[in-house]
């Protein structure tokens, strides 16, 4: 007979970079979890630890599934909703399926819930601030964006819906909603392709290529480690006062991407040296981003008592460590 007393929880998008650090914490404390994912980015590695948990069960499938997320979500306790595309160039590179993926699948997941009266923490973005460098950004400072034409604010505005669609649920039928915003989440697993800048960096020192920072490199990031994340996660599934609320969760240990860039290269001790390229070579004519991009986690902080454990250079001592052993020849794949 199963274990009444576990809390079985949904996640999707499981199998990426931070869902599967949830879903190993979540296992860890003997909850039960059930990942979806549809491999878009997830990748099966993230979740090798998971897999050898009995209270653990991988679905290989989209949140564009109706009835299989209503079956899911019917037998789960918890939805934990961080299915979405991401990364800068997906966004602009794929906007239309950014909007699908991110606004249907959000509402496909919360109509679920409803139906079942589940709990559902919803994961957001710092880009819900767009252009806003004012800070550090407390949950209800302005959204400022720039035209509906720039595709870079595609993937903010599908998830502004998101919130929105949470939030009206939340106090119009009363479903137990949860919002976070998430700033700049790294550590090992996170993938250097969609434009990730630490990962990407990182990989370049160590092959002593010139470091692509995009911009003039004067422009401000807080990077979380994602152990810190799922921390903070984990106290809000667990606080009801959380519920109907939006939180911000990230570091305060703010760093121009130059600057970054250069301790990146030092702590490699790579001869790499650093080349400036400009947005529109990057991403296209009429890009636009971001000064400065720093939150204000007081809300969080109260409620939970949560604070971050790790520094920057946590972070990029992982991150190294990562990219030096994905470099280094398997000896499996040694010719004699």
């Amino acid at each position: 007979m199963a274990d009444s007393t576990k809390t079985r929880y949904l996640v999707t998008g499981g199998a990426g970079f931070i869902g599967s650090y949830l879903v190993n914490a979540l296992l860890a404390r003997g909850d039960s979890v059930v990942a979806l994912d549809n491999l878009t980015t997830g990748r099966l590695a993230n979740l090798d630890e998971a897999s050898k948990a009995p209270g653990f069960h991988f679905v290989h499938g989209s949140v564009l599934d109706e009835l299989m997320v209503d079956e899911l979500v019917h037998q789960c306790d918890v939805v934990v909703h961080m299915a979405a595309a991401v990364g800068v160039r997906l966004v602009v590179e794929q906007p239309l399926k950014s909007l699908t993926t991110n606004i249907r699948g959000s509402q496909v997941m919360i109509e679920a819930a409803h139906r079942y009266r589940r709990k559902i923490l919803m994961t957001s973005t710092s880009e819900i601030y767009g252009k806003n460098s004012l800070g550090p950004l407390h949950e209800t400072a302005d959204r400022i964006l720039g035209s509906p034409s720039i595709v870079r604010w595609a993937y903010s505005t599908a998830k502004a819906v998101d919130e929105i669609l949470a939030n009206c649920y939340h106090r119009e039928r009363g479903l137990p909603t949860i919002v976070v915003r998430l700033f700049n989440t790294v550590g090992a697993r996170q993938s250097p392709a969609y434009g990730m800048v630490i990962p990407r960096l990182v990989r370049q020192a160590l092959r002593n290529e010139p470091l692509t920072v995009f911009g003039d490199g004067r422009q401000t990031r807080c990077f979380a480690h994602v152990l810190d994340v799922v921390e903070a996660l984990l106290q809000l599934l667990d606080n009801d006062a959380a519920i109907g609320q939006t939180f911000n969760i990230g570091s305060s240990e703010e760093i121009s991407i130059g600057r970054l860039a250069e301790t990146i290269i030092a702590a490699c001790g790579s001869g790499s040296k650093i080349e400036l390229i400009p947005y529109d070579e990057a991403y296209g004519a009429g890009f636009e981003d971001m000064q400065r991009r720093v939150p204000d986690t007081t809300k969080l902080r109260t409620l939970t008592g949560w604070a971050t454990r790790h520094t920057l250079a946590d972070v990029l001592e992982d991150a190294i460590s990562e990219a030096r052993i994905e470099a280094a020849p398997r000896p499996d794949l040694v010719s004699s």
